[in-house]
């Protein structure tokens, strides 16, 4: 049975989705969302605790779509993976959750005394991820490192410019070339 917090966290979500956490008041929110900003404070206890409620929440859906992905019959390289999670990422049920989970990361860096708690596991949560989905040959925390700072680099772009297709031949790209070197520590000596 959903409790009346998590039905809320949901609008908040949806609200958040749609209108971001630049200019975020509890008041205009609430107000949208059906309810007052005094409950969201009874159930949340603060502005920043609904922040990171949310920044929590968010980590957890966009793993377990993840998780939905990698069901389908596995990518048998690295290559279809990257492109498998980049084609999750930038379609329309996944853009506007991911654009909002950037959001909430770069308000969290800006506030460390309040969320730092949240920044570390949730990096290497995704790192974990990454070094899971790869196949073996390839599962490296470093190489997963490269692979998250690539998507997140080409993501910004993409969410600053639109531009899908550019974006999209620029991931393609690293695919090509990252292949193409086997990770630090994991190269195959030659024989003499």
């Amino acid at each position: 049975m959903e409790t009346r917090k998590q039905a809320l966290l949901d609008q908040v979500i949806a609200y958040l989705v749609e209108h971001g956490v630049a200019d975020l008041s509890l008041r205009p929110m609430a107000k949208q969302i059906g309810t007052s900003a005094r409950m969201l404070v009874f159930h949340f206890e603060s502005k920043q605790q609904l922040i990171a409620d949310v920044f929590v929440e968010m980590q957890a859906r966009l793993r377990a779509s993840l998780a939905r992905l990698r069901l389908d019959p596995p990518p048998r390289d690295a290559r279809s993976l990257l492109r498998a999670f980049w084609d999750w990422a930038t379609s329309p049920e996944n853009m506007g959750h991911l654009r909002l989970q950037y959001q909430l990361q770069v308000l969290a860096a800006h506030n460390p005394d309040v969320y730092a708690r949240y920044l570390q596991p949730s990096a290497a949560a995704w790192v974990e991820v990454v070094v899971a989905a790869l196949p073996p040959r390839d599962r490296d925390p470093v190489f997963a490192t490269l692979i998250i700072a690539v998507f997140d680099g080409l993501f910004l772009e993409l969410m600053s410019t639109g531009d899908l297709a550019r974006t999209g031949r620029a991931m393609d790209c690293f695919i090509a070339r990252a292949r193409k070197r086997r990770p630090a520590g994991r190269r195959r000596r030659s024989s003499p």
